[in-house]
């Protein structure tokens, strides 16, 4: 790793101080043992006085280039800035030597983040991509309870990942520009696809259906996927602005019992009020209310099943393995690899919106 001996602090700049940059990584990373939040990258005068009023110690620059004329002084790259930027960005930060951290997605295509991760791995990089919500509480929950066999063979899996949005509001996620990669498939999808990849392994074929129902909408604000796994798992994935009725976050449905869970995660909720993480604080807890149930025969809705306590989200657990990888060598809590995975998922599931075809991942 460039620039620190064992014991000191790994210098992080963080590129973009937008909600992922201000909500998300600028805490998680101030949060973390062992992080140091050095520069931010930033030319917008009322972001940098947000940002001077958690962290009155944290320096400027105003462009990404100027980073890379002080590589030396960092030992960590975070790409924060919206999506056409990732992957110039992290090139740019391999190139200077520096490990790198993007939040997702990493790329446009499947093909784009294969490529960055065979520069990282020629230049023996770290290169790792944010997916936050493989620390969801519902989410760690749930793989819990798959490792201890509590729904027998899984054969459903519904993820939902619902707003009701009726309203716009603007700005590059939904723009429908290609170069912007904007759009709820390669935003809230990177999720939902990342999450059933990780519990049911590699996807076989992609279906889905895509629309843009808001007036004035440029790209999809209401996204359906069915994957089928190739251990046979089918997983079918919804991600929608335009949802007047909430769904269940998860649906789970195995040959013994099933598992039903309302409500996200509330850790985003938290970061956005000014909470932050920290040693012997309460995290990422939920009240009893919103814990899920599991049973079969019933709905959860009318008493069915019984309550399953909700373990704690763990947001700081993915840069506490970012330091752990960079100090130790080990690897990094999410790969490039498995980003390119669910990329190929998120371009099946494009062609297949558009052309109304089911599509076999690798045809």
């Amino acid at each position: 790793m460039t620039g620190t001996g064992i014991g000191s602090p790994i210098r992080v700049g963080l590129v973009g101080y937008g909600l992922a940059g201000s909500v998300f990584h600028a805490p998680l990373i101030a949060a973390t043992e062992g992080l140091v939040l050095d520069t931010i990258v930033t030319s917008n005068e009322e972001r940098r006085e947000q940002a001077r009023a958690e962290f009155p110690d944290v320096r400027f620059a105003a462009t990404s280039d100027e980073l890379w004329e002080h590589a030396g002084d960092l030992d960590l790259i975070v790409i924060a800035s919206p999506n056409k930027t990732h992957v110039p960005v992290a090139t740019a930060a391999l190139m200077a030597g520096l490990p790198v951290v993007v939040d997702k997605p990493l790329a446009g295509t499947a093909a784009a983040a294969r490529e960055l991760a065979a520069l990282a791995d020629k230049r023996g990089l770290l290169l790792s991509v944010f997916q936050n919500r493989r620390w969801d509480n519902d989410f760690l929950t749930l793989r819990g309870l798959l490792a201890d066999g509590e729904l027998g063979d899984v054969q459903r899996f519904e993820s939902r990942f619902e707003r009701w949005r009726p309203q716009l509001k603007g700005g590059w996620r939904e723009s429908g520009a290609p170069e912007e990669i904007g759009g709820l498939l390669y935003d809230l999808g990177s999720h939902v696809v990342d999450q059933a990849l990780v519990l049911f392994g590699p996807a076989v074929q992609v279906y889905a259906e895509s629309d843009a129902r808001r007036p004035g909408a440029e790209t999809d604000d209401d996204t359906f996927i069915a994957i089928t796994h190739a251990n046979g798992v089918r997983s079918h994935l919804y991600m929608s602005a335009t949802t007047a009725q909430l769904g269940p976050r998860f649906r789970v449905l195995g040959s013994a019992a099933g598992y039903v869970k309302y409500g996200l995660d509330p850790q985003e909720a938290a970061l956005r009020d000014g909470k932050r993480p920290g040693p012997g604080l309460p995290w990422g807890t939920e009240p009893q209310s919103l814990w899920g149930r599991i049973g079969s025969g019933e709905s959860p809705l009318t008493g069915g099943g019984r309550p399953v306590e909700t373990l704690p989200g763990d947001y700081p657990a993915y840069y506490a393995g970012i330091a752990a990888a960079l100090r130790d060598g080990t690897a990094p809590p999410v790969t490039a690899y498995e980003a390119a995975d669910a990329l190929d998922v998120l371009e099946a599931a494009r062609r297949s919106a558009r052309e109304g075809v089911t599509v076999r991942i690798g045809s």
